[in-house]
């Protein structure tokens, strides 16, 4: 249970640094960043399954770099749900989910 609570904490406070680093990428502060890592796991469980289901004669297609549209995809749709986050652009939504998604690894590496 301390793991995951770190984990949350860290991961926060990472997406916190990303939006600070990132052009485009605003976010209203640690506590929204918090916000905004449960509003993503939530999204990556509910939505992701369903957009690898139908994207995935797409994916086949082009060997996999479709997951990285509906990592996009996922992002925007946080930037929609939240007041508090906003990424500018296509462009910014990639470049966060890419920085996100080695943030997340890198994470996951250290607490396993």
């Amino acid at each position: 249970m301390l793991s995951f609570i770190l984990k949350f904490i860290i991961s926060a406070v990472l997406v916190y640094g990303l939006s600070l680093v990132l052009p485009g990428v605003s976010l209203g502060g640690v506590s929204s960043a918090a916000i905004l890592v449960v509003v993503l796991a939530v999204l990556n469980a509910i939505v992701k399954p369903i957009l690898k289901i139908l994207g995935f004669p797409i994916t086949v297609l082009t060997l996999g770099l479709f997951l990285l549209v509906i990592n996009v995809i996922i992002v925007k749709l946080a930037d929609y749900l939240m007041s508090s986050f906003d990424v500018h652009g296509l462009l910014n939504a990639f470049l966060f989910s890419l920085a996100l998604s080695v943030v997340n690894a890198v994470v996951d590496m250290l607490f396993d």
